[in-house]
C-alpha cells in the first residue's frame, strides 16, 4: 500500500544550516485532567451570578487588578452591599469573614472550590491574587482554565 510523503517546512537555522520539520497537519488539545467545578446548593446562589459577572467582564490577559474586579461582581451580583476597602487580594479572606459574612471552607484544593466562591492567594512581597471559581475554570479580571501557583490561603464562601 503507497502512503505519500508527510509535508515537510524547509528552513535555515541561525547558525546557516539547512533544517526541515514536519507540518503538524491536526491540533491535539492538552487534555482536562481536573474536573469541573459542582455546584453547591448550600452556598449563595447570588455567588454564582458573581461568577458569571465576573466572566462577563473579565480579559484574556492580566491587568493586574484581580481584586478590583472581584469586588465589582461581588457588589453587581448582590452578595456584598458595599464595595470592600482592602487594597492588598491577599487580604480579601479577612475582611470577606469579618464584614459579609462569608466562612473559610474546609478546601485546600482550588479545583474543588464550588462555582462562585472565593479563592485568596498569598504572597511575600507582593498584593496576592484572589479568583473566583467558575464551571470550568477561574476568573478575576482575567480568564483562567488553571488556578493561580500562589500558595492558596483560603476559599471563602457565603451561606
Amino acid at each position: 500500500m503507497f502512503s505519500a510523503p508527510k509535508p515537510t517546512f524547509a528552513y535555515t537555522n541561525p547558525s546557516g544550516k539547512k533544517q526541515s520539520v514536519e507540518v503538524v497537519d491536526k491540533y491535539y488539545p492538552k487534555k482536562i485532567v481536573e474536573p469541573f467545578a459542582k455546584v453547591d446548593g448550600n452556598i449563595d446562589p447570588k455567588l454564582r451570578r458573581a461568577a458569571t459577572i465576573a466572566q462577563e467582564r473579565a480579559h484574556a490577559h492580566s491587568l493586574s487588578k484581580c481584586w478590583h474586579f472581584v469586588k465589582e461582581a461581588l457588589v453587581a451580583a448582590g452578595v456584598v452591599k458595599s464595595r470592600p476597602q482592602t487594597t492588598l487580594a491577599k487580604q480579601a479572606g479577612q475582611e470577606l469573614v469579618n464584614n459579609y459574612g462569608f466562612k473559610k471552607l474546609p478546601v485546600s484544593n482550588p479545583y474543588e472550590a464550588p462555582v462562585g466562591s472565593v479563592l485568596v492567594y498569598g504572597a511575600k512581597r507582593a498584593a496576592g491574587h484572589v479568583e473566583i471559581r467558575t464551571e470550568n475554570g477561574f476568573v478575576s479580571d482575567f480568564r483562567s482554565k488553571t488556578p493561580s501557583r500562589r500558595p492558596l490561603l483560603g476559599v471563602f464562601a457565603k451561606s
